[in-house]
């Protein structure tokens, strides 16, 4: 899996979970009735870890989207006991198709700020609005109160359903398409920033559930896509717990415990490599701390790229760490030599602080003719100095790791910007 780009690796989990309820579906007539059980139950199951995990890690989107197909399932299920062909199941199935998208688009377009945000719960009066406003149209014509206006208003072309009205699926793909760009647009837009598991994972749950309210008579598929939709959750915020604990969340690299945790199931045939930046205390008090991070994430971006079967990890500060599982110190010289030379051909452009930050408002500077006085982009260039290391025969990992870091600092005592053994 560490092949596939890191754009990419995070689709895995929904798009399998996906796939393995459709396969479940292809193989449900053949579960004994003891299990079957789980096209239903398994629903709630998932659906309520979903929302108690999200709690528990104070995750405010996800906490909305699990809370919101898990009112949404067990209230169609509710209203299916009245009858599958009763106003009341067509209501609330039309209000699932809706506010489930709704409510996800706009936690979305709203910043994260966990489940409670200062002791604010106002949103509980907003799920509370929900769910009584759903139970008033259920109830068309049930009673003077309710009245019967609600029955044609869900014949109106936007709401009529089964399967989802087309406004239930014009949210779906807004919501869809607002998680897609909380996951990959910081990964474009500032340079490298890690992809984030959950948000791609309430995208991949959002699909899930759509699939689900593409069939609704059918309790199987409805009940199983619902389950894969709550897996998805619950997966997706293990996968960012896991990020954050292990990846350094600057450069985007494994961080020093899951080099750690690398190092231990090395085999007896292995290279580490130690990287420094060079001359990067003066260089971050000359320039800024945010020229330093850019600098931190363009290493970080060379060192990704090693070849050789080399794994680039974030050491701490301005150290970084490279291991070559199965690889002997003479064939990983070359590409430490590759990667060091890497850093040193980059030019980085560093804006001038009185220029423009949008190409829109350069344009229009431009445009008016007046002479520019502003400085000139700042172009900047790194080196990194390189120590590398094999186990001797009776050398653990930890010492190995010392020899490289010995090798780092003869490096650096030779002139820097080199590579040494």
């Amino acid at each position: 899996m560490r092949k596939l780009p890191v754009t990419v690796r995070p689709l895995v989990a929904p798009t399998a979970i996906i796939l393995a309820a459709a396969l479940m579906l292809w193989a449900a007539p053949t579960l004994p009735p003891s299990l079957a059980g789980l096209k239903e139950a398994g629903a709630y199951f998932m659906l309520l870890a979903g929302a108690g995990m999200s709690l528990w890690f104070n995750r405010g989107r996800a906490f909305v989207a699990a809370v919101s197909m898990l009112l949404a399932y067990g209230g169609y299920r509710f209203a299916l006991d009245l009858g599958a062909d009763s106003f009341a199941a067509r209501a609330v199935y039309t209000a699932a198709a809706v506010l489930v998208p709704l409510n996800v688009l706009v936690a979305l377009l709203l910043p994260e700020r966990g489940v409670s945000y200062h002791g604010d719960y106002r949103w509980l009066f907003v799920v509370a609005g929900e769910i009584l406003l759903v139970a008033w149209i259920a109830s068309s014509g049930r009673s003077a109160l309710s009245g019967a206006a609600w029955q044609e208003l869900l014949g109106h072309w936007l709401l009529r359903s089964p399967p989802a009205p087309l406004l239930g699926r014009l949210l779906f793909g807004a919501a869809i398409a607002a998680a897609a760009w909380s996951a990959w647009a910081p990964h474009y837009s500032k340079k490298g920033e890690p992809v984030s598991p959950l948000a791609v994972g309430i995208a991949g749950a959002l699909l899930a559930f759509f699939l689900a309210c593409e069939w609704p008579a059918r309790h199987a598929v409805f009940g199983i896509f619902t389950a894969a939709a709550g897996a998805i959750l619950v997966v997706s915020m293990l996968q960012e717990s896991h990020r954050l604990a292990f990846n350094d969340e600057l450069t985007g690299l494994p961080g020093r415990r899951a080099l750690q945790e690398a190092m231990a199931g090395l085999g007896p045939r292995y290279a580490l490599a130690m990287a420094d930046v060079d001359h990067f205390k003066s260089f971050n008090d000359m320039h800024g701390h945010d020229t330093g991070d850019q600098v931190l994430r363009l290493v970080a971006a060379r060192l990704a790229q090693v070849k050789g079967g080399g794994r680039a990890f974030r050491y701490g500060g301005e150290e970084f760490t490279v291991l070559f599982p199965d690889r002997s110190l003479d064939e990983v010289l070359p590409q430490l030599e590759a990667m060091r030379a890497s850093v040193q051909d980059y030019r980085m452009a560093v804006r001038g602080e009185d220029r423009p930050k949008r190409k829109e408002e350069g344009e229009k500077r431009r445009a008016s003719g007046e002479p520019d006085t502003r400085p000139l982009d700042r172009i900047l260039s790194v080196t990194i100095s390189i120590g590398g290391a094999e186990p001797a025969p009776g050398m653990a990992p930890a010492q190995v790791l010392k020899a490289a870091d010995e090798a780092l600092y003869r490096a650096k005592r030779g002139g820097r910007n080199r590579v040494s053994r």
